[in-house]
């Protein structure tokens, strides 16, 4: 495995982060999530690399990796789009959610899409099912979806990232 630097900015905000902790290893998840918000997914020499930092051992870090499915440890897409799949969205109707993104993308479940914008996974819950069906684009929340109001978002993220561009 190839050996892994972090930017000197990422490098303070884990000192920073690990300040408002009691002890070290409890700044892992809130540090995880910068990681793949810095490099877009979370690879295995990364996961050392922070082991490292916290004075952790790899295998908790790697624990903690496999365990949540908000961590992607291969790069994805631009936007990731996590349905909720968990009892309350599904009998709201995330199920037909997700077959129209599959179709509208052109990706099955895991897949990104060739111009590299989308990456559409399920995930168990999002902790939001009062207002079901539910799906979250990288950290934000879209609530009581409809296909409508997806293929607007779809449109939307993609105005975006060709503006950006």
């Amino acid at each position: 495995m190839k050996k892994f630097k972090f930017s000197e900015e990422f490098n303070r905000k884990v000192a920073a982060t690990v300040a408002r902790y009691p002890k070290a290893d409890a700044a892992l998840i809130p540090l995880m999530q910068e990681v793949q918000r810095e490099l877009g997914h979370f690879p295995e020499e990364a996961a050392q690399a922070l082991a490292g930092l916290l004075g952790i051992s790899y295998a908790r870090v790697k624990g903690v990796l496999t365990f949540y499915t908000m961590f992607r440890r291969e790069p994805g897409g631009k936007y990731l789009l996590q349905v909720c799949r968990n009892l309350s969205c599904h009998l709201a109707g995330s199920v037909k959610l997700l077959e129209y993104l599959k179709g509208r993308l052109g990706i099955e479940e895991g897949g990104t899409t060739h111009d590299g914008l989308f990456t559409l996974i399920t995930v168990e819950c999002l902790g939001a099912c009062g207002t079901a069906p539910v799906m979250m684009v990288n950290d934000d929340y879209h609530e009581t979806l409809t296909v409508e109001k997806l293929d607007k978002l779809i449109s939307d993220l993609r105005a975006a990232a060709k503006a950006h561009k």
